[in-house]
């Protein structure tokens, strides 16, 4: 069963302005399968870069036999052969027609840097996220939707044992991707570093903390960060400063992508140690804010998205540029609306001089309850 993707409709836009497409994302995502979809009735040709076969035959002779397959080229797991990219240049510079060539990548670091030298200028850069609330049919309930995940595979396929699929997925994705991509010797040492860093999800990122607590050097805890922002697992959410220069110096917060991962990586497998448990507003942070960052993904845009911390120790969750506008979001996984939940939202109107600015409240209450004008409550479903 396909369910249609949100990035669907900037993908078909793209494919009318630009000669090569690139979709990159995590593993599992569904970068192959949408891209099936999409050109199932075109006569169009799949080169499958994880065949063997496909591999050898683009070794003998890449430029001519690129050339002389039907248009459009649809080009699966490019960071297994990037050495094609030169070719595709070559073929793209003699004809620039949009939309012949679509290519697809899940390790950002080598897909990134060989588009960057190769087809810098010809190629729209996208990204396929994991499901977003509105790509998914059934949501039974808030912990359903956090223990559960977005990978596709597990959403679509009820019968696949959740437990089995994440162990699977971390061995896959511990092997392919982080032995070809850097010398990591110690992989039972990567994997408890990822378990302390799935406790640390929508918190502030501290290098030397986490360094203290697993023994290994700051650099590598940086370096190897970087390797799951590349891979997609995590990202990181600047401080929101009108100086630039500020956000690149102070510390960023970190997030996973799937919170179907953090429960693996923490043994949480239950609903009620979701909905009970001391990770319950962690989790439901980190959902809302992959959410909204897988969607502004989906519209082919690189995330606007910070956090804000005072000196005085102020914070709002989320600061969201709208229209060329900061607004600022608090994310609640309670029920019920108290006033202690939007007065960081007021005093940051307050602080930044929008005094008739609004602030917004994303919570798991979908009472319509009396709030001051200035604030406005959002269901996580409505996201």
């Amino acid at each position: 069963m396909y369910l249609n993707r949100l990035i669907e409709k900037t993908i078909k836009q793209a494919a009318r302005s630009f000669p090569v497409i690139v979709i990159t994302g995590p593993r599992q995502s569904g970068k192959s399968t949408l891209l099936n979809n999409l050109y199932n009735n075109k006569q169009a040709t799949f080169i499958q870069l994880d065949d063997p076969a496909f591999r050898q035959l683009l070794q003998d002779d890449p430029l001519s036999y690129l050339e002389n397959q039907r248009k459009p080229v649809i080009i699966d797991e490019i960071q297994l052969m990037p050495e094609l990219l030169p070719y595709i240049k070559i073929l793209v510079d003699r004809d620039r027609k949009p939309g012949q060539w679509l290519i697809t990548g899940s390790q950002q670091f080598v897909v990134m840097k060989n588009i960057s030298e190769s087809l810098a200028g010809r190629a729209a850069i996208l990204t396929l996220p994991t499901f977003q609330i509105k790509e998914r049919k059934i949501i039974p309930d808030l912990a359903n939707y956090i223990l559960r995940g977005s990978y596709p595979e597990l959403l679509v396929n009820k019968t696949i044992n959740q437990r089995i699929w994440y162990s699977s997925y971390m061995q896959t994705y511990l092997e392919r991707d982080l032995r070809s991509m850097m010398q990591i010797h110690n992989l039972r040492e990567f994997e408890n570093f990822l378990r302390l860093l799935a406790a640390y999800t929508a918190q502030e990122f501290n290098a030397s903390q986490i360094s203290a607590k697993i023994g290994i050097s700051v650099p590598t805890v940086k370096r190897w960060v970087s390797v799951l922002e590349a891979s997609y697992i995590v990202f990181t959410l600047p401080p929101y400063y009108k100086n630039y220069g500020k956000r690149i110096i102070k510390s960023p917060k970190l997030y996973f992508y799937d919170t179907g991962l953090v429960n693996y990586l923490l043994n949480i497998h239950e609903t009620n140690l979701v909905e009970q448990g001391p990770m319950v507003g962690p989790l439901f942070e980190t959902a809302v804010i992959s959410e909204l960052y897988k969607y502004e993904f989906s519209k082919g845009v690189k995330p606007e998205l910070y956090y804000w911390r005072s000196q005085s120790g102020l914070e709002v969750d989320l600061i969201k540029m709208e229209n060329g506008k900061p607004v600022p979001y608090e994310i609640k996984a309670a029920t019920m609306i108290k006033p202690l939940f939007y007065k960081n939202l007021q005093a940051w109107l307050d602080l930044s001089a929008q005094p008739k600015g609004k602030g917004y409240l994303i919570t798991n209450c979908s009472k319509k309850l009396p709030l001051p004008v200035n604030i406005v409550n959002i269901h996580w479903r409505k996201l």
